[in-house]
This record gives structure tokens, sequence and C-alpha cells, in this order.
């Protein structure tokens, strides 16, 4: 095996590229950092960053004071924050409980590796996972019971390897601060996966232990100056899952068929909603929600497919296929019989791409936005009804089930039985006597007569049929698949290599950089506060809040608001610290621009970026908004003094006038990078910290 590791290493190079991965913190790549960037990152480095990060609802965020202080994003707290308003606790007394709120630290990492394998042993493949789960229950009850923590069996390399995560959790959680819903979310669904960006996605909680602010001791210094052009930094979350050990045949088929008929069902459902939304206000109101969910879904499908349709990624993940196969037939364990893995995914998927589009209408996504099919089918299914936080619209679900039942007509009964479930009528008759004539409005209650129950009662056989149709020819595999090509990999690679994301700890590396999109328009690293009020008398999600347009006087317009790096975020990593090589935090994570969508599958520098909120805006917010003087002093004292916009460049000065009328949008790039406001012209750098941790 060690001359085909040799093999490999000299056929595919490294296997991940630039500023790719989604690093484990105890196989950090050190050297790639210190060759790229000079750096060399010392292990208190990383160790401070983990202590100081957390995992918090769904998503990520870190310390910033030793008094429990953390920060994250707004959407991850959103159950506790005003629904629209601001919040702000000038004192403890004021801070309010986050109920089912917890912050999670990962205090200690082990490799169970062989606890794990030792009780599979020579199973057979139906007891395996069986052995499997019992080895992994039983790590983490004595991990519990020894340690007093919570603990968790993270598989990696699809089993290739398997870490025990112990866990500090901070279960008192209460909020401090968030901003306005229209500054958390400007520009909200039309600007999502879009930059530039002018989102202040932020709150800052408390952690409490026994009634009292906990002692943090790790936490993250408020940097100084903020993130400047080229800088490299460093981002510490919880990554959503990827699939980057899928290949090239899946990557066809989900551009040449899963997406494009995704799209296709968004697209036509987002057309009828604007229609309907235009017809008054109520109808707006009762469309919105829907409208902004379809709207994240189409743009969510279509980045990925716009990323698929470049040739340089399916081409890239070809030849790399390829390297990695022709490796594996060389070894003498593995040989031909080894490399069949990637023949049986191309077969597999072109045999089930003819069904892809009955499966998403009948099981995997019938009558999207429909809140009575949803009920009837939990129903005629046996499963939980979830109960709608809004009214029931009778106008909105005619129209949604009037476009599925186009849809199903459209199969022409080849899946569905079409003819009795129109009955004669057409989609738009058929769906308004539905909704007219079934009772699932006021009683979630199985009744076979109910016209709604009779629909989803006459899917659910094909909708099943599909399903096992789909475990039969893809749905074992594309695990099985995934398994062995992760393994291969890490057999070949080892720790040169990076494991899938799991929504568990790791870190990202990368450089504040701009880019050119796809339409060729060159867009700037940063985005800065004069981009809020060149659009400030539009209407719906580009209204600045009456508070900000009263304080706009008194802000500087070029500090820097939201910023961009090449940092890579897997599936999405909302929340995550970013922080320089000082380990001061420089920005949160809040998004990720359209071009970053196909990072599911495959790493692209040139244009996929992060979205972070800058520092820089936030503290101008704290102090010339929010006048929340006590919170920025518990931010100096956490480290410098918050960090303030800087001199402007002479061009911002002279756009200033063109971004308080409106008439240029120039003003919301930030092209230069910031001079550090302690330095005098010709002075030399700050000096950074020479030991680790930095807070001690």
């Amino acid at each position: 095996m060690k001359r085909t590791l040799i093999l490999l290493l000299w056929l595919c190079g490294p296997p991940a590229h630039a500023d790719e991965g989604m690093w484990l913190f105890q196989q950090f790549p050190t050297a790639a950092v210190q060759q790229k960037y000079s750096f060399q990152v010392p292990p208190q480095f990383l160790d401070h960053l983990r202590l100081a990060s957390v995992r918090i609802g769904g998503g990520s965020g870190a310390f910033v004071s030793p008094n429990g202080l953390l920060i994250t994003n707004r959407h991850l707290v959103s159950a506790c924050a005003p629904k629209l308003d601001t919040f702000y606790a000038a004192v403890e007394s004021a801070e309010t409980r986050c109920a089912g709120l917890e912050a999670s630290v990962l205090v200690q990492i082990e490799d169970v590796t062989k606890q794990v394998q030792a009780r599979i042993g020579e199973a057979t493949a139906a007891k395996a996972l069986e052995a499997r789960n019992a080895a992994i229950a039983r790590i983490e009850s004595e991990c519990a019971a020894n340690s007093g923590n919570a603990c968790s069996v993270v598989t990696l390399f699809s089993g290739g390897r398997y870490d025990l995560y112990r866990y500090r959790k901070y279960a008192d959680l209460r909020l401090v601060f968030a901003p306005e819903y229209a500054l958390a979310f400007f520009g909200r669904e039309r600007d999502s996966l879009t930059y530039l960006r002018y989102g202040l996605d932020i709150a800052f909680l408390r952690a409490y232990e026994n009634g009292k602010p906990a002692a943090t001791p790790d936490y993250l210094k408020w940097s100084a100056t903020g993130a400047n052009e080229g800088e490299l930094v460093f981002a510490s979350g919880n990554p959503g899952t990827t699939a980057r050990a899928t290949t090239a045949a899946q990557l066809t088929f989900y551009r040449d068929t899963a997406l494009p008929v995704a799209i296709a069902r968004w697209g036509a459902r987002i057309q009828q909603l604007t229609a309907f939304a235009a017809k008054s206000e109520n109808d707006r109101r009762a469309a919105q929600p829907l409208l902004a969910a379809f709207s994240e879904s189409y743009k969510s499908a279509a980045g990925k497919l716009i990323g698929l349709r470049d040739d340089r990624l399916v081409s890239r993940k070809t030849i790399f296929d390829a390297k990695i196969r022709q490796a594996v037939e060389n070894d003498p364990k593995l040989g031909k019989q080894g490399g069949l893995v990637w023949d049986q995914v191309a077969a597999a998927y072109k045999a089930w791409a003819p069904f892809e589009k009955p499966y998403q209408l009948l099981e995997a996504a019938p009558a999207p936005g429909s809140v009575l099919f949803g009920i009837a089918r939990a129903l005629v299914r046996g499963e939980p009804v979830k109960e709608s936080t809004v009214p029931i619209h009778d106008g909105l679900e005619s129209i949604l089930l009037t476009q599925y039942l186009e849809e199903l007509k459209n199969l022409k009964g080849r899946e569905a039985p079409v003819k009795a479930i129109l009955g004669g009528q057409t989609p738009e008759q058929a769906a308004e006597e539905l909704v007219k004539s079934t009772k699932l409005k006021s009683a979630a209650v199985m009744n076979a007569d109910d016209p709604m129950i009779r629909l989803a009662k006459l899917l659910d056989e094909p909708g099943k049929r599909l399903r096992k149709k789909r475990e039969d020819l893809i749905g074992s595999l594309e695990t099985s698949a995934a398994e062995k090509i992760a393994r291969y990999r890490y057999v070949l690679f080892g720790d040169a290599d990076y494991p899938d994301a799991t929504s568990t700890p790791r870190i990202e590396f990368g450089a504040v950089k701009g880019y050119t999109d796809r339409a060729g328009t060159p867009q700037p690293f940063a985005a800065t506060l004069g981009g809020l009020f060149y659009r400030r008398s539009n209407e719906g999600p580009y209204q600045t809040p009456a508070r900000w347009v009263e304080s706009q006087p008194a802000l500087d317009l070029v500090t820097p608001l939201d910023f961009v790096s090449t940092c890579d975020l897997g599936g999405g990593d909302p929340g995550s610290p970013t922080v320089n090589r000082a380990g001061e935090i420089v920005g949160v994570t809040f998004d990720g621009n359209l071009e970053s969508l196909p990072n599911t599958y495959l790493y692209v520098e040139e244009q996929a970026r992060a979205v972070h909120v800058a520092v820089q805006g936030i503290a101008e917010a704290l102090d010339k908004v929010y006048h929340a003087k006590p919170l920025l002093q518990e931010l100096s004292g956490a480290g410098s003094q918050p960090a303030r916009a800087t001199a402007p460049p002479k061009a911002f000065v002279e756009m200033r006038t063109s971004a308080l009328t409106g008439r240029s949008h120039r003003s919301g790039r930030y092209t230069a990078p910031a001079p550090n406001p302690s330095e005098e012209p010709g002075s030399a750098p700050v000096p950074r910290p020479a030991a680790w941790p930095p807070n001690a």
C-alpha cells in the first residue's frame, strides 16, 4: 500500500487546494498555511480558538469577554429576540433568559477508532451497524459518567476514524443585545446569497452558571483594526454537511436532472405567489413567508446549478476521481474490483434519472407550501401533524394546489392516478373544490370522506413505490459508495486530507479578498455603512429603520459593515467567529455568496466567498446608533479598544454627498485597506502577541 500511496501523491498532489478545507482542530494543515501565508500557526492558537468557540442554536458563536459574553448571529437566537424590534440590556439584571438555548464548548478530543472497530470485528454487514452503534453508546455513556461532560462520538471519513468529543455545556443563556430585524436581515430574500451585503446579523448573549455570569477565561479579544484586504483570517465553527466524496457521475445527474426539475418547480411558484401578493396588502402578508422560503430554495438550487454548469468544476472532479481510482486499482489488495464503485454509481444514476421528476412530485416534495396537503399526508401516513403557526389562507392554498395539480397532470398518468384525482375538472377547479370542502382547516382528524385525505391516499402508494425504487437503485449505493471513496481517501492521504463536514467543530482559513462575479462585475472585499442609506427610500427589505436614519449624520459612512473571505464554508457555517493572526475577532460569519453554493460538492476559490459582519460596523452601530456604552466598555475591556472607522480614502470623501442623496451606490463599497488608527504615517505596524493564549 505504501508504494500506491507514493504513486497517488505524485499523481494527485495534496487533496486540498488553495484555501480549501474544513479542518479538524487536531489535524490542521500548518505547513500549507506557512507556505502560502508565511505564518506558523502555533498549537496554542488552535487550542485557544477552540476553547473560545461555541456551538449554539444550530450554528456557532464565540466568547468575547471573560464574563460569559458571547457573540453569534441574530437569526440563530431569533426565538428569544424581539420579533422585529431591537433589544438591549444595559445592566445584567435586564438580560433575558433564552429558554431551551444552550452553548457547547469542545474541551477535549480523543481518538476512539480502535474501541469502536474492535466491537465490530468480523461481524456480518447486517450486524456491523448494530455493533458499531452499541460500541458508540457505551463509549459515550462511560465518558459522560466519568467526566460530567456531554460526550459524543463523531464518525469521520465514513467510518475510517471515530473521535470522542467532550463538550462543556452552558444551559443558562441570556440575551444582551439584538438589532432590529430590518437591520439584521437588510435586503432579506432579495439579497440573500448575494454580495454586496449590508446585514447586521449579530447578537450578544451571556452565559450564566449558578445564577452568575460564567467565568470564561478563553475568549476572543476584539480587534482594534478589523480585517484588511489580503489579510489571513481563520473561521471556527460547525460547518453544515458536505458531500465531497460525490462522484463526477452524481454531479452530472444533479446538473442535468435533479436541480433543473427543482428550479422549474420553485420558479413557477414564485411567479404565482408574486402575482397573488400584488392583489392586496392582506394577500401580500399571507404570501410573504412562503415567497421568502421559495426564493431561498430557488437561489440555493440555482447557485449549485450555475456552479455545476461550469465545465471546470465537473472536469476537476472527473480528473480527481480518475486519479484516485487508478491508485486504488494499482493496490494489490483492492485491484480492479475496488475501482468498480465509480462504474456502479454511474450506472445506477443513469437508470434512476427518468424517475427523478415523478419522485420529487409524489414523494420528496409534494404540494410545496400547502398546509392542508401536509396535514392530510401526515394523517394518512400516521405521522405527527405539525401545527400551523399562521392562519390557513384559502386563496393561497388554492393557487398552491392548482400548481401542484398542473404538475401531476403533466405526468400524464404514468406515475399518478391523474384521472381519479381531477375527476374531469381542470386543476384550478379541482383545487378550489378541495380547499372549499376539506374539514382539515378546523380539525386535523383522519376522515376517509375528506377530499384532501382522499387526495393524499391516492398519491400515497405511488409515492412509496418511487421511494422504494430510489432506495433499490441509488439509495443504499449512494451511502456505501460515499463510504468506500471516503475510506480510500483516508487510507491514501491520511492526515493530509480533511473529512466531510458533519456540523461538528472545524477550523477554516483564507484571505479577506474581493472577486469578480459571473456578470464580470468586480466586487470589493468590504461593503460599508453608506450602502444602507443608498436605498433607504425603497420599499420592503431596503427600508432603513428610523433609528438609523436619525443617527446617519453621526455615522462614518465608510466604516466596513460586511466583508468577504475565501474561508471554506462547506454547507454553511453561520455564527462562526473570524479571527486574525493574533487571534483577535475581526468578524462573524452569517452567509455565503451564490458562487459558494457548489462548495457542498467541490471547493472553488475563484469566486466562492464567505460573508462576515465586520467588527468595525458592529462597534460603530453600538456606539452611535444604539448607545450601548456598557457593552462597548466590556468589549474594550476584553482586549483593545473596539474597532472604529479609520480615515477614509480621498475617493470616499468625494463620494459622501452622493451617498447621502442616494445617487451613487459606490459609497457602499470599501476599496482600500484601512490603516491602523493608532499608527502615524510611516510608523511600524502594531506588534502581535508573542505568546499564547493571548488572554493569559
